[in-house]
């Protein structure tokens, strides 16, 4: 039993390394990172938003986030505009151009999951979902900062 769970991780970490690999070259052919696609897939899920409040969404320091959102700026991706209700606060705001890039990185998403998945039944779909979801709510409770996922 414990050799049938050594390849299970085998497996998962082998899944880990090759989705790494492959989401790292597709950002870097649109010139982000995973740093700096994580903080606009927030934005794009959450609206305009505060450094600070970015910064404790994913869990790094206000300076961290002031370095990706710069960037993002210089790219063309965010805007900082002033806070509507607090004078000393900036929203982060993702561009028309971010969220058209973001759209295409959805659609990938969609279009990869069906690639891995879509040969599965319902049934094996699910148990898989099913297993992995056991898997990540033990991981969650291993790995420091894994419950805030």
């Amino acid at each position: 039993m414990a050799d049938a769970r050594v390849a299970a991780l085998d497996r998962v970490l082998e899944v880990t390394v090759l989705l790494g690999r492959d989401m790292t070259t597709s950002l870097a052919a649109v010139g982000l990172t995973v740093a700096r696609t994580t903080l606009l897939w927030r934005l794009r899920e959450t609206g305009p938003s505060t450094q600070s409040a970015l910064a404790r969404a994913l869990g790094v320091s206000a300076r961290n986030v002031t370095g990706l959102v710069d960037g993002l700026a210089e790219a063309g991706l965010v805007t900082r505009e002033p806070h509507p209700t607090d004078r000393r606060a900036t929203l982060v705001t993702p561009t028309a151009r971010a969220e058209r890039l973001l759209a295409g990185m959805a659609a990938g998403q969609t279009e990869l999951a069906e690639q891995l998945f879509g040969g599965l039944s319902p049934e094996r779909l699910h148990g898989l979902v099913s297993g992995l979801d056991e898997v990540l709510e033990r991981l969650r409770t291993l790995v420091p900062g894994g419950a805030a996922s």
